[in-house]
Order: C-alpha cells, then sequence, then structure tokens
C-alpha cells in the first residue's frame, strides 16, 4: 500500500500554489515519523483503505493488548494523530489505542465533502463506521477533542452499540448560538487575526496563501504549541507538524466550513440532537479550566439526559488543547475512565 497520498493540482491555480507553498504529503510524512519515533509501546501506522477507494491513516499503539475494549481517539480541527504524542504511550499501557487522520485532514484522503452541513456531517460520521467496520473492532471507548467531539457524537447517536464510553474533550459545536453579543466568550486571539486578513474563505487558507511565509505564521500565531510540547521537542517540530498537516488542498476544512457559523458555532447544534443518544451510552465531559468553549454545556447535557450517566469535569491550568496542556492529568482522568469500562 502507498505511503503517501500527494494531491493532485487542478486548473492553473493550484498547480501554481503548491510552488508556492513549501509543502508536500512527503514532507508532512517526515515530520510524523519524527513524532511518532517517540513512541516507547509496539505501534502499527498504516493507511486503512475503504470500499471508496478512500484511505485513513491509522495508528495503532498496543496492538497486542486485545483483551480489554480499544480506546479510539478522534482529532479536532487542523489536527492529526501527531498531537497525541503526549497521551499515547500512557493510554496504551493496558489497552489498544487506536487513532487516525480524519477524512479530509492529515495524511487521510481529501475528497470533495457534501457543501451542506448535514451531508458534511454525515460524510464525517460515515467515514468513521466504515473505518471502525474495516478494522474489525466490535466497540470501542470513543473519545473526540473539539470537531472530533463534535463528530464523536454524531457518530454515538447513529451507531450507539459501538460505544462503550463516550469521552468529549473541550467538544466543539454544541450550545446554540446566542442572541445577546454580550454573551458570547471571545475568540482566541491568533482567531481574530487569521479571520481580519481572510474574511469569508476556508479558515486555514491564510497558512495556503502566505507560501514560503506560511511555516512563520504557524509559530508567530500558536507559539503556545511548541511550549506544550516541549518536553519531546525543543526544535519547531510541532509547528512544522500542523503547518504540513494544513496547508495541503483543503478538504476537511471545507467541510467544517460548510457546518460552521462564525468558527465558534455550529450550524447543527449538538445540544439540540444529545438526547438522541441511547440513554445507556456513558458520557464524560473534559474540559479546560481556561478554555474559551463554553463549559456550561456540561451542565445542560445533564439536563438534557436526566437518566444516563453524565459527567463533567474541568482540568485546572489547561486551555482548549487540554490533552497537551496537562498531559499527565489528562492522561489519569481518561485512563480512570477506561478502567470503569473493563
Amino acid at each position: 500500500m502507498a505511503d503517501d497520498l500527494e494531491q493532485q493540482p487542478q486548473g492553473w491555480l493550484s498547480s501554481w500554489l503548491p510552488a508556492w507553498r513549501p509543502t508536500s504529503m512527503s514532507q508532512l510524512k517526515n515530520v510524523e515519523a519524527r513524532i511518532l519515533q517517540c513512541l516507547q509501546n509496539k505501534f502499527l501506522a498504516r493507511y486503512v483503505s475503504l470500499p471508496n477507494q478512500n484511505k485513513i491513516w491509522t495508528v495503532t499503539v498496543s496492538p497486542e493488548l486485545r483483551d480489554r475494549t480499544p480506546l479510539v481517539m478522534v482529532h479536532g480541527f487542523g489536527g492529526g494523530v501527531g498531537l497525541w504524542i503526549l497521551n499515547m504511550d500512557s493510554l496504551s499501557a493496558r489497552r489498544t489505542l487506536h487513532t487516525f487522520d480524519l477524512l479530509g485532514f492529515g495524511r487521510s484522503s481529501r475528497p470533495t465533502f457534501p457543501r451542506d452541513p448535514e451531508g458534511a456531517e454525515d460524510e464525517f460520521v460515515t467515514s468513521i463506521e466504515t473505518w471502525r467496520e474495516t478494522m474489525g473492532i466490535p466497540s470501542m471507548i470513543l473519545l473526540g477533542h473539539s470537531l472530533g467531539g463534535f463528530l464523536a457524537t454524531s457518530y454515538s447517536i447513529k451507531y450507539p452499540e459501538r460505544v462503550k464510553h463516550l469521552i468529549l474533550v473541550d467538544p466543539w459545536g454544541f450550545p446554540l448560538r446566542p442572541t445577546d453579543p454580550s454573551e458570547i466568550r471571545a475568540p482566541p486571539t491568533w482567531f481574530k487575526a487569521v479571520v481580519s486578513v481572510l474574511g469569508r474563505s476556508n479558515p486555514l487558507a491564510v497558512l495556503r496563501v502566505a507560501g514560503p511565509w506560511g511555516p512563520g505564521l504557524v509559530q508567530r500565531f500558536r507559539p503556545d504549541f511548541k511550549r506544550k510540547f516541549a518536553d519531546f521537542f525543543e526544535d519547531d517540530t510541532i509547528s512544522e507538524y500542523i503547518y504540513h498537516c494544513n496547508a495541503q488542498n483543503p478538504s476537511g476544512e471545507t467541510a467544517f466550513k460548510a457546518m460552521m457559523e462564525s468558527f465558534g458555532w455550529a450550524r447543527r447544534p449538538m445540544l439540540e440532537r444529545i438526547h438522541l443518544i441511547r440513554k445507556d451510552v456513558p458520557i464524560t465531559m473534559i474540559y479546560g479550566a481556561n478554555t474559551w468553549i463554553d463549559t456550561s454545556t456540561g451542565k445542560k447535557v445533564k439536563m438534557q439526559r436526566p437518566d444516563s450517566y453524565v459527567r463533567d469535569m474541568e482540568i485546572e491550568g489547561a486551555s482548549h488543547h487540554v490533552y497537551a496542556d496537562q498531559p499527565h492529568i489528562f492522561n489519569s482522568v481518561v485512563e480512570e475512565i477506561c478502567d470503569s469500562v473493563d
């Protein structure tokens, strides 16, 4: 099976931009390899081919531990498997851990998504289920961060029998957009800067338009990522990884744009649908105490599911990327949840 999924440019502008952008799937592969070499546990990285010819880039850690329900982790917008590096070894100490690049992100296939919010969401969810079926995973502990939390919830509505426990980490897209502007939490500074430049373009178009200055923009707008992963990397490995994940031709990014309203809000808010998850599916919601996400959502989910297990908690000293801000506390909390399953 091929190791790379190089994107084929279409049209004169697309054919010109790759030469302008210092990126390729091969470069993404190489920087990801530098990240994954930090793993201590046995792991397997490969493409999983779906029946529709799309391929999902998948990393499985501790594949030999088959006695317990596996943990499946779904990254957020603009992320990829490499951003779980602070969590993979700990969370695979006693069970198999699977993580993958969402369809349209990272090293996975980048198809054309439906342009309507429901169609785009369904495309993501169907790809996750087809991936699970192809992997032969009967059931799982499903964890999703940010956009991944939104999609994991949508998946659990449709396929509850596959989910032993749903873990939502700073999930995006739950609350309804307030009509009173004073109730809207301020988005992060880096997002305001991007929006001021790009307006209604794809959220990360600035990285592609910036050409050779793109890698520097990641370091400028998100210097916090270098600090978060400083125990593993003293250089710009993580910034390079984020750049190469998002400087490719947009696919999942375009789907996210169809699903969102002003970035912080979903066109189809999950709070309006969370009650549709089967009552016997337990849910744990983990927030960063300093996040820009609305943490009151957890209590609202409890109110909507009075006869179900719903736990919400905040981790001090963490913002939106809880898993990287406080990895030791985060890993301990997730391990405890997993142990409660089996």
